[in-house]
């Protein structure tokens, strides 16, 4: 049997090594276009806030090692260009211009996604940078060094962005936050979000809202951010506006999309064609809680869809429910938390949502060095069903929202959840936990 696999990170590598593993005597071919495989881009931020870490540190296993000690025929500077679906063929480029045909039993497609870059005038020279891959990484951590960076625009405030902006200012870069919309975190509830930008503004972080950017201009050796009614001088442009899926392959092939041009597969990671799987942050999942196609890339996710199709092209039996969509990440000493729906997605997803928004303790009143707690809790009125959680605090948020999700992922209702036990200890919180209250608070408007 012939696995093959385009894609070398998460998802690509967990699908080679588990098949390998399950059926050592399969031919497992993985394709990489980059000679980089599975590194833990999660952390480049953290690493860039390090001038003395390389950013290799972060390789979590080599090419060698997969190729050595696991029979895996793993290719590096292999660029896929076409899937031929009809005849199980996939046509590839190497990096010195050879042409290939490889046929295959499967095929996984695990190509990840792709950082947006507006098609806007500058944004191709150097010093506008972007952080997905590991070589982006090693770039912008030289570029930084080689180039003496002491202020920096970031263009977006996500997850990627915020989580930047602390890593240069660790490194002491000035750092202007610019984006076209008015809010910080628009998935964000307000009053949540006015913390995070508390926090911003206390590190002198300079935040931009609403400002649309044109062109980004070179003056000798800086550039300069330009829109309609501002000009920034700067010495480096991190573009943070998001990313997308990278589906060109699968949908040049004729397989089925999903939301926002994600590849669309079924519980069991099969496309549309049932001899093609994907995973990883080019495929899209099911919202557990809305039982709504959605596409948001995650790295357990991508980790899990990889044993997933290895289970099943091996015959083992597979059913991935899906996900809700939990995320959490810090700004500077604040964290951030989220797991379910928002209120907007919850009508969107035809639900008749309520909320209630809680300040509360990180530690028991009469236990010292506590931080405040604020949860933003959304339940449905019809039927009673929790339906989301944000959490924003200085401690215990991150593993806290663990618990909201393991009761979305149960389906329970609000009242339901407020009867769970929840441990209790003065330095880890009140004997009522913040998610305790906040779902008390919630039940009355329900």
């Amino acid at each position: 049997m012939k696995f093959l696999i385009i894609g070398g990170d998460a998802a690509g590598m967990s699908a080679a090594s588990r098949a390998k593993r399950l059926n050592p005597s399969m031919t497992v071919t993985v394709l990489e276009q980059t000679h980089d495989v599975s590194y833990s881009a999660c952390n480049m931020p953290y690493n860039v806030a390090d001038p003395r870490r390389s950013m290799d540190d972060l390789v979590v296993r080599s090419a060698d090692v997969f190729r050595n000690k696991q029979g895996i025929d793993l290719r590096t500077g292999h660029r896929v260009v076409r899937i031929n679906a009809k005849d199980h063929t996939v046509e590839v480029r190497t990096e010195d211009s050879q042409n290939l045909n490889l046929t295959y039993d499967y095929l996984m497609i695990a190509t990840g996604a792709n950082p947006i870059m507006p098609d806007l005038p500058g944004f191709n020279q150097p010093g506008v940078m972007a952080l997905k891959r590991l070589a982006d990484g090693r770039a912008l951590k030289r570029y930084v060094k080689e180039n003496d960076v002491r202020h920096t625009v970031i263009l977006g405030m996500g997850y990627i962005a915020l989580e930047m902006c602390e890593a240069l200012h660790a490194r002491g870069v000035a750092v202007e936050m610019v984006k076209p919309r008015p809010d910080l975190l628009p998935w964000l509830v307000r009053d949540l979000a006015a913390d995070i930008q508390r926090e911003l503004e206390a590190h002198r972080i300079k935040l931009q809202m609403e400002k649309a950017v044109q062109e980004i201009r070179r003056d000798g050796k800086r550039l300069c951010v330009m829109g309609p009614d501002f000009a920034i001088p700067t010495d480096m442009v991190l573009v943070a506006v998001g990313v997308q899926p990278n589906s060109e392959l699968a949908a040049d092939a004729g397989l089925e999309l999903g939301p926002s041009d994600a590849i669309a597969v079924n519980h069991c990671m099969q496309t549309s064609d049932s001899a093609i799987y994907s995973g990883g942050d080019c495929a899209d999942a099911f919202h557990v809680v809305s039982g709504q196609r959605v596409w948001i890339p995650l790295a357990l996710r991508a980790n899990r869809s990889g044993w997933a199709v290895a289970d099943h092209i091996c015959t083992r039996p597979v059913h991935l429910p899906g996900i809700v969509g939990t995320a959490v990440f810090k700004v500077f000493d604040q964290q951030v938390a989220r797991t379910g729906l928002t209120m907007a997605e919850a009508v969107q997803a035809g639900f008749d949502p309520q909320s209630a928004t809680i300040t509360s303790e990180s530690r028991a009143g009469l236990y010292p060095g506590g931080f405040k707690i604020r949860v933003h809790m959304v339940g449905d009125k019809a039927s009673g069903k929790l339906l989301g959680v944000q959490m924003v605090g200085k401690e215990s948020v991150a593993h806290r929202i663990n618990a909201a999700a393991v009761a979305l992922h149960s389906g329970l209702t609000v009242s339901e959840f407020v009867q769970c036990d929840l441990a209790y200890a003065p330095p880890f919180g009140g004997v009522w936990d913040p998610l305790l209250i906040a779902a008390n608070q919630l039940m009355k408007k329900l």
